[in-house]
């Protein structure tokens, strides 16, 4: 087997939660669960819209904001809170960097709008790959088929020539379904030794 690209999702991949506090006091704060205040964020509506850029991530911080009743200083305390206990993989993203000379390298995020200024501006980590693909940009998300093939048609290689790898299981699912190798991203150790496996130990 032949593999000429490697995509990586982002979010539970590249960037981890690894203190939960920030995140656990911003809920105790507004007499919510982890869970609750986690699915506002991701899940509601108008983050759903975020992702499929039919809304702006200012747009969607703003429906919080009205729910909440909060001041736009507010509004900055708590988006900093939410993400406060998340860090980017660095260790991961000098791994990928390493692979730029074999290997075409790929983000393939469900996103919103924000997430290319602060790949570029904030973490100084798009130079790692080739191609983001983000889906607020293309009006596209996983597990939707049509990204894959999207995805495919950009990088110019056949689907069995790509990996992809994303700690959603639907969404390795949908890569598999999509004719794309994929594996299912549960900490780095085990991803990469996976990925090693598949590109026959060649890293």
């Amino acid at each position: 087997m032949i593999i000429k690209t490697i995509l990586f999702d982002f979010g539970g991949v590249l960037v981890q939660l690894e203190d939960p506090q920030p995140r656990e006091k911003l809920a105790a704060q507004y007499d919510m669960t982890v869970d609750e205040l986690t699915n506002l964020v991701y899940l509601q509506d108008s983050a759903r819209l975020a992702t499929l850029g039919k809304m702006t991530a200012d747009e969607h911080w703003e429906t919080i904001r009205e729910k909440f009743d909060l001041l736009p200083q507010e509004l900055k305390n708590f988006r900093r809170e939410f993400w406060g206990g998340d860090k980017v993989d660095m260790d991961l993203i000098e791994f990928i960097r390493g692979l730029r000379p074999y290997y075409t390298t790929a983000l393939l995020s469900n996103a919103w709008n924000d997430l290319r200024a602060a790949l570029t501006d904030e973490w100084k980590i798009v130079d790692a790959f080739q191609h983001v693909f983000i889906s607020a940009e293309l009006g596209m998300a996983k597990p939707s088929q049509e990204i894959y093939q999207h995805v495919i048609r950009v990088v110019g290689c056949e689907p069995h020539e790509a990996v992809f790898l994303d700690d959603m299981e639907e969404n390795v699912t949908a890569a598999r379904e999509a004719g794309l190798n994929a594996i299912h991203f549960r900490s780095r150790e085990q991803a990469l030794g996976e990925l090693r496996e598949l590109l026959d130990n060649e890293l």
